[in-house]
């Protein structure tokens, strides 16, 4: 069953990294631990271990998906002997009963020939920044990792996004108006067009989801993986909340705390602070990024030219200018961030493709990208995003701030500032929702992890290792020195890590470093 939308009328940072990639390091994956500092949480000696996950004694209905999935990613045939197998699951609405039915969840299994039969899986989240199961996909994509060798993954799509059940409920214009953040409405004014769009996408997309408009947030995807344990028949999982997907992995510890038996929190968003915080964030990984991207450009004599990051930046002014056609100033920081994102493993080879598509767009032919432009409009920016990340955000600033933010922003993070201050007012009509009590007590270690050039939620792991604390969690934090997201995807080095503490539950020294 398929969401399908009726007719609805709608009245600088800057950061020089040596020798980064956003692909595993060909450099040995050597940790770096840093000497103790007061208020290190590594465990002692006295606290028992915490209990280990299981393997499911009841099965999904899994079914071979592995060409098709990477068929459908265009990520190309995949590496020998990678398996993907896709199920779905039905889980309730709303698991405290003010909306009756079910709605159909879908997840995604890789594993490899080498992976043990006997390993209890590890599940996945990567919330609304682009589907769970792209993000394992692009995980496994390229060289084999100790993470898959060592135990299945199975990611679970929020609703509305990837496999699960999809939503359509936001008329073309209004989608694309919102994508380009209104810079080609009629009357000059973006921002007053943005908030219209807003208001009209808001009314759209309510009025085709109710009774059960409020069910998107991050407590119910938690809701959500909780039936998969459910289904499984286990008493104990290992959750991978990836970027937003923390979240949902701080929600899942907060309502079924004691049914996790490992939590890692791979590159998380900021909890608990306001959206123009949560906005900036990002927006400064994403410039740290770009820098660390055009750094390794102009080492391979990219066609960018010597000074990568500067062109990018006058490709987006070119945008705004509306010298680039029908791709806005929006669609290039899209296309950018999104592509610096990308969790594909084999992410530093692929660096002279974007490279390609801006110089490509510099000389007229916006072709290539327009195709990078699709694709990650595809991948981020659905109505099944739109409906998630509204659900979940604060409230955003008023039109007149964001006008002031754009222009602030614009001279501090040059290449992405002024879009990301507009894009704060796609959900600006959105009802803003009460924010969930706060995670009380987690008796379990927590490993972290985040990189110093993360286009997508920037250096965020303050705000969250803050919420462990005060809810008597330990954990550590790991720092990768690289450019991408989630960490995961890309370390070797946090890798290993993570298959360490799947396995004993022990965490590193907090604040031991990852080579680039």
């Amino acid at each position: 069953m398929r969401w399908t939308r009726a007719v609805v009328p709608a009245s600088a940072l800057l950061i020089m990294i040596a020798g980064c990639g956003a692909g595993p390091s060909d450099r040995p994956h050597v940790a770096v631990e840093r000497p103790p500092v007061p208020g290190d949480s590594v465990p002692s000696a006295e606290v028992p271990p915490p209990p280990a996950a299981e393997v499911p004694k009841n099965e999904l209905a899994w079914r071979d998906c592995t060409r098709e999935t990477f068929d459908e990613l265009g990520l190309g045939p995949g590496p020998t002997g990678l398996v993907l197998e896709c199920a779905d699951f039905s889980t309730p609405i709303d698991t405290a009963g003010t909306v009756r039915g079910n709605f159909r969840a879908g997840a995604l299994r890789a594993r490899l020939p080498q992976t043990p039969a006997d390993a209890p899986p590890l599940v996945l989240t990567s919330g609304v920044d682009r589907s769970s199961t792209a993000t394992l996909a692009g995980m496994v994509t390229g060289p084999a990792g100790a993470l898959l060798a060592a135990r299945p993954v199975v990611a679970v799509d929020r609703r509305g996004i990837g496999s699960s059940q999809a939503i359509d409920c936001l008329p073309d214009e209004i989608r694309s108006g919102l994508q380009d953040n209104a810079q080609f409405a009629p009357g000059g004014d973006p921002v007053a067009a943005m908030v219209d769009l807003s208001r009209n996408g808001t009314i759209a997309c309510r009025d085709f989801l109710q009774p059960y408009d409020s069910t998107f947030d991050a407590a119910h995807a938690a809701d959500d993986i909780e039936q998969l344990r459910r289904e499984w028949n286990v008493e104990h999982i290992a959750l991978l909340g990836t970027g937003s997907g923390a979240q949902v992995g701080l929600e899942y510890g907060r309502k079924y705390g004691e049914r996790l038996a490992r939590l890692v929190l791979d590159s998380p968003a900021p909890v608990g602070v306001d959206a123009v915080t949560r906005t900036e964030t990002a927006v400064q990984g994403a410039e740290a990024a770009l820098s660390a991207f055009a750094q390794q450009c102009a080492g391979i004599v990219c066609s960018l030219g010597p000074d990568p990051r500067a062109k990018v930046t006058e490709l987006v002014g070119k945008a705004a200018a509306g010298q680039l056609g029908d791709i806005s100033a929006n669609a290039v920081r899209t296309a950018v961030t999104g592509f610096l994102g990308s969790p594909r493993a084999d992410q530093s080879s692929r660096v002279a493709e974007l490279a390609d598509a801006l110089s490509a767009a510099d000389r007229g032919d916006r072709g290539p990208l327009q195709a990078i432009v699709d694709r990650q409009e595809t991948a981020t920016a659905g109505d099944g995003q739109f409906v998630n990340s509204c659900t979940d955000m604060p409230q955003p600033p008023p039109a007149p701030q964001v006008t002031d933010l754009s222009g602030i922003w614009a001279e501090k993070y040059p290449a992405f500032g002024r879009s990301a201050a507009v894009s704060m007012l796609v959900c600006s009509a959105w009802p803003v929702t009460e924010a969930p009590p706060a995670l009380k007590e987690l008796e379990l270690p927590v490993l972290v992890l985040s990189g110093v050039g993360d286009p997508v939620t920037g250096a965020a792991q303050a705000s969250v290792t803050g919420a462990l604390g005060a809810a008597g969690a330990r954990h550590s934090t790991m720092i990768w020195q690289g450019w991408g997201h989630p960490v995961s995807a890309h370390s070797g080095c946090a890798q290993t890590a993570v298959v360490e503490y799947l396995k004993s539950g022990e965490l590193p020294g907090d604040g031991t470093a990852c080579p680039a």
